[in-house]
This record gives structure tokens, sequence and C-alpha cells, in this order.
């Protein structure tokens, strides 16, 4: 039992080199003789074979792993094997996961199996997750499918997705809706799908197709002028931190959120609104925007604070614990972090 699991130099066991080939009969040898079914792989990925021979396109053995008591819904760091298999464009091996009962919508904390085959631009793996009951509605302000099809210019996964119930109506984490983004990286298809769904925008002063593709072009222009973005980003925080002032959560979210339009790359933006909604008791949403704040200030302690105040609004105390350690260490003197480090530890 030991040996037939003990790994090489590389963490792989035996079992894994004959799923990474593959050679069906040798993996079912090697369960046979008593290969750990459920084992993970040792790079820190937490992938079992079901999401080795899912990323692969490997149906066959996906079919056998499944038969052997496989944990089809089984959670690595790149979500369960549907969201690999949909992630690798795989679509049989979508369909077999499907058929026998996987989650369409379990997916990373940011992203879903969904969003996964409309980010790699597959159509048939979106087809076969929406008519297997995928949330079209996406499950985040990361993962919103109908936005993510239109700034791809997927034409047939728009489509798909309003035929499905989608709302159109619903913007990005930027604030811009699919038919804005089908304007400015769309086809003239894309638009015209979008624009009898899409209410009308109060700041498009002629609500037709001409008017919202020069309403669009002109803020692109726009955000072409560096003095422009500076003055209109400074208005806005200043609203924003007068609302966040009077506990005005909701409209301080607003007013960051139309300045991160004009700058997405603001990492102080992304923190405040993080905090907005961790007060409104949005967990998710807090964790989507402190997560890009890390991503584009990895060694500023506040990043990492945001992500510990959000991960605690969402009950995750290890998650919260390893993310105010992180800020303490990269800023040791600060009295907020070390007292909310201290009430995760007691919550733990």
């Amino acid at each position: 039992m030991v040996e037939i699991d003990k790994p090489d130099a590389r963490g792989y066991t035996p079992v894994e080199h004959a799923l990474t080939e593959g050679h069906l009969p040798a993996v079912r040898y090697l369960l046979d003789r008593g290969a750990d079914l459920h084992q993970r792989h040792k790079d820190g990925t937490m992938s079992t074979l079901l999401h080795s021979a899912a990323a692969l396109g490997h149906s066959e053995i996906v079919k056998f792993l499944l038969s052997r008591g496989a944990d089809i819904d089984a959670l690595s760091f790149s979500g369960t094997p549907l969201s690999l298999a949909a992630l690798r464009g795989h679509a049989s091996t979508v369909k077999i996961l499907l058929q026998h009962n996987a989650d369409p919508n379990k997916g990373t904390r940011r992203f879903g199996p969904l969003g996964m085959a409309i980010d790699i631009s597959s159509v048939s793996c979106v087809k076969l997750l929406i008519q297997g009951g995928a949330n079209v509605s996406g499950g985040s302000p990361c993962d919103i499918p109908l936005v993510a099809a239109a700034e791809k210019g997927l034409t047939e996964v728009i489509k798909c997705l309003l035929e499905a119930g989608a709302n159109p109506n619903v913007p990005d984490t930027f604030g811009r809706l699919p038919i804005e983004l089908a304007a400015e990286y769309g086809t003239q298809e894309d638009f015209e799908i979008l624009f009898p769904f899409t209410s009308p925008i109060p700041t498009v002063t002629n609500w037709s197709v001409d008017g919202i593709i020069s309403h669009v072009e002109m803020e692109i222009k726009q955000l072409e002028d560096d003095n422009f973005v500076k003055k209109g980003v400074s208005d806005l925080k200043q609203q924003a931190d007068e609302a966040f002032r009077k506990q005005d959560y909701l409209n301080a979210s607003v007013f960051y959120t139309q300045a991160l339009r004009m700058d997405n790359f603001d990492a102080k933006l992304l923190s405040n609104r993080s905090l907005c909604w961790a007060r409104m008791g949005h967990g998710e949403w807090a964790y989507d925007d402190a997560d890009k704040c890390r991503e584009l200030r990895p060694k500023w302690a506040k990043s990492h604070y945001r992500l510990g105040v959000a991960l605690m609004c969402m009950k995750e105390y290890a998650g919260a614990h390893h993310s105010l350690s992180r800020a303490l260490q990269l800023d040791p003197e600060s009295q907020e972090i070390m007292k909310l480090l201290l009430e995760v530890i007691e919550l733990k």
C-alpha cells in the first residue's frame, strides 16, 4: 500500500503517471492493487485523480474513476473536475460529468465552470453547462457570464444566455453593462441582440443604437485624457469618502464603482469599496475586490487586511487568520490588524 502510492522526485505517484498517459488498463491495475483513489497531488493544487483526468480530457478514465467512487465535486485550487474540463474545453468530458450529476455551479471562489468555459470561448461547453443547470446570472460580481460573453464578442453565447434568462442589466465590477461592452469590444450583431433587452442607461441621452455607440466612444475618448481621469476620480472619491463617513455604504460603493470605471487599476479604490461591501454584509463581493487589490499591490498590508475582513464576513476564519497574519508581517506596528487577528484567533 505504501509503495504503490510512493511519489517520484517530482511528486507524481505511479497511478498519476498512468493517468497522465491516458493508460486506462494501468490505472485500473494500480487501483485494484491498493492505489489511493482519493489521493491529492503534492504540488499544492490539491488536485485529485479525477481533476487530472478531467483536465486532460481522458473521458474513459473519468467514467472509470466515477464508477469507483471518486468525488465528482471535489475542490482543488482550480475548482472542481467539471471546472477544469470546462477550462480546457473538453466538451465530451463536461457532458459525462454533468450526466453523473456534477454540480454546474461549484467552482473557485471567483469563477464557476460556466465562467471558465466562456473565458476560453468554448461555445460547446457553455451550451452543455447551461443545459445542465448552470447559473446564467453568475456567482459573483467578477463572474457575470453575459458581461464576459459581451466583452469577448461571443455572439452564440450571448444568445444562449439570454434564452436561458440571463439579466442584461447587471453591470460588471466597474459599472459597465453588457451592451456597453458589446459596443466597445463586440460586433454590431451582439449589440443589436442585447439592445431590446437592456433598460435605458440614465447617462445616455439618446437611447438608440447610434446613441449608445456615440456614448461609449465619447467615454473611451475621455478616458484617454489623463487630466480628465485624475479630476474625475478625485471628485468621485471625495463623494464616496463623504458617504462612507455618514455610514451610507451603498452610495459610497456606487461612487467608488464610478471612480473604478475611470481607473480600474487603483488599489485604494478597490480597498475602500471592499470595506463598503463588508460593512453591508456582502462577503463574497468584499473578497473579490480585496483579492484584486492584493494582486495589484501584493506587499501592501491593507490589501491583506481587507482580505481578512472579507473572509471574516464569510466566516472563513482559517483563511482570515492567514491573511491577517500576512498583513501583520507587512505592518507589524498596526494595532488595527493586531486587534482583528486576536479576534479571529478566538473565533477559530
